[in-house]
C-alpha cells in the first residue's frame, strides 16, 4: 500500500512540465495509517509539512510548521508511530529531523545529517520504524539507512551506476529493489539488507532492453514494469519468481494517455492474476483513475474527485481504493471507489478517446484539521 504521489495541476488542467510540480508530494506508511506530505500555505505562500491520519473512521490532519516556512525540495515521510521525518537540504549536506505534535506547536527532535549533494528518500520500508535514501553521485549510488539504526544514518552499501526508483518486495524490509543505469543500459538489481548490502539481478528481459520496475506488491508477487523489450517502452507485469514472462497487455497502452501505478490491493495471498492495480491515467485533458487486473483483461477508467492529490491512493485489503483530496472546503479528504463491476469482471473503459468515463465516480468523505495527536 506503499504510495509516493507526484504533485501536479488540478485535475481540469494538463500537466505541466515544472520540475517543482513533479516532486513526490504523498507518501503513506507501508500499513496505511499515516501519510505526509508537504502542503502549501495559501495566505503566506509557503511550504510546511502536514501529517494525515488515515486508519480512523475520519482522514484528519495534523499541521507541522517549524520557526519557517520550509524549502519546496524538502522530502517528508512517516513513520508508523505517527511522527514524520522530515530531509532538508543546507549547503552541502542534508540534516534529518523527527517532526511530531506537541501542544500548539510542533516538536523537533534532529536525528543526524548526511554530508552530499544528491540525496532522495526511498518508499517507507515494511514496519514504519525505518527511513533509507538514496546518496547519489557521479559512478555509485549509496543506499544509506537515514534513520532506525542505533547510531543515527548509517551508510549500507555502494552498488555501482546511478539508481532510483526503489520498491519493498517483501514484508520483512529485507529485499529492496532499485532501477540502475550502468554501461547505458538500465536494469533493476535486488539489494538483500540481511546479507550486508548484497546485490543480485531481478529484471532482465532480454540483455540490451532497459527494464524498470514501477510497483511490487509483496502479498501476491505481482510485479509492474517498464519495458523497451517489445520494441518500444511498454508497460508489462510479470511474477517475482516466477519462470514464466512477463507479459504486455494491449489494454495497458490507451491511445493519447500515460499510465502510471501507485497502488496494488494488499492481502491477495499469491493471487497475482486477482490483484487490483490503481493507475494514475494521464491525458491532454487532465489525470483521472484507472483500475486494472492481471484476470479482467480490460482498463476500468474513473473520474477522478475534485481536489485529488494527483497520483495518490491506497488500497484497503476489502478491496475498496481511497483517494486523497483537498478542496478550498474540505482540507484532508478522501474518497472511497468501490469496484463491484471488477470482482464480477466486468470492464469499463474509454475506447481509447483520451478521457475519462462519466458516470458514478468516487463516493467523497472529508475530515477537518486535526488536534495534536
Amino acid at each position: 500500500m506503499t504510495v509516493c504521489a507526484p504533485q501536479s495541476t488540478p485535475q481540469s488542467t494538463p500537466r505541466s512540465g515544472s520540475k517543482d510540480l513533479r516532486r513526490p508530494a504523498f507518501t503513506v506508511t507501508a500499513n496505511g495509517s499515516y501519510a505526509a506530505r508537504l502542503a502549501l500555505d495559501g495566505a503566506t505562500g509557503g511550504w510546511f509539512p502536514e501529517r494525515w491520519t488515515l486508519d480512523g473512521p475520519e482522514p484528519y490532519a495534523v499541521p507541522l510548521p517549524g520557526s519557517q516556512p520550509e524549502e519546496p525540495d524538502s522530502e517528508v515521510q512517516p513513520l508508523a508511530d505517527g511522527r514524520v521525518l522530515i530531509r532538508r537540504r543546507v549547503a552541502e549536506r542534508h540534516t534529518l529531523s523527527l517532526l511530531y505534535p506537541t501542544g500548539p506547536g510542533t516538536g523537533e527532535l534532529p536525528v543526524g545529517a548526511v554530508e552530499c549533494d544528491r540525496l532522495s528518500l526511498l518508499p517507507p520500508a515494511p514496519g514504519g520504524s525505518s527511513v533509507y535514501g538514496l546518496v547519489h553521485a557521479e559512478r555509485a549510488t549509496a543506499l544509506w539507512r537515514l534513520h532506525g539504526g542505533a547510531f543515527g544514518p548509517e551508510r549500507v552499501v555502494d552498488v555501482p551506476g546511478s539508481c532510483t526508483g526503489g520498491a519493498w518486495l517483501d514484508r520483512t524490509g529485507r529485499l529492496l529493489a532499485l532501477d540502475r543505469e550502468l554501461d547505458g543500459r538500465t536494469k533493476t538489481v535486488v539489494v538483500d539488507l540481511e546479507r550486508g548490502g548484497e546485490t543480485s539481478p531481478l529484471l532482465q528481459i532480454t540483455e540490451d532492453s532497459n527494464d524498470r520496475l514501477l510497483l511490487a506488491d509483496p502479498y501476491s508477487g505481482l510485479l509492474l514494469v517498464r519495458s523497451d523489450a517489445p520494441g518500444q517502452d511498454r508497460l508489462g507485469w510479470g511474477v517475482l519468481g516466477s519462470a514464466r514472462p512477463v507479459r504486455f497487455p494491449e489494454c495497458l497502452r490507451p491511445a493519447g494517455a500515460v499510465l502510471t501505478p501507485f497502488a496494488t490491493q494488499p492481502g491477495q495471498e499469491l493471487t497475482p492474476e486477482g490483484c487490483a492495480v490503481a493507475f494514475r491515467v494521464e491525458g491532454a485533458t487532465g489525470s483521472w483513475v484507472g483500475v486494472w487486473r492481471p484476470s479482467g483483461k480490460q482498463l476500468q477508467q474513473f473520474p477522478a474527485p475534485a481536489g485529488w492529490l494527483v497520483g495518490a491512493g491506497l488500497w484497503t485489503s476489502g478491496g475498496e481504493l481511497r483517494l486523497p483530496f483537498v478542496t478550498p472546503y474540505v482540507r484532508c479528504g478522501l474518497a472511497r471507489l468501490r469496484l463491484p463491476e471488477a470482482e464480477r469482471g466486468e470492464t469499463r473503459d474509454t475506447g481509447g478517446r483520451g478521457g475519462a468515463p462519466a458516470g458514478a465516480g468516487p463516493a467523497a468523505t472529508g475530515g477537518a484539521a486535526g488536534a495534536a495527536g
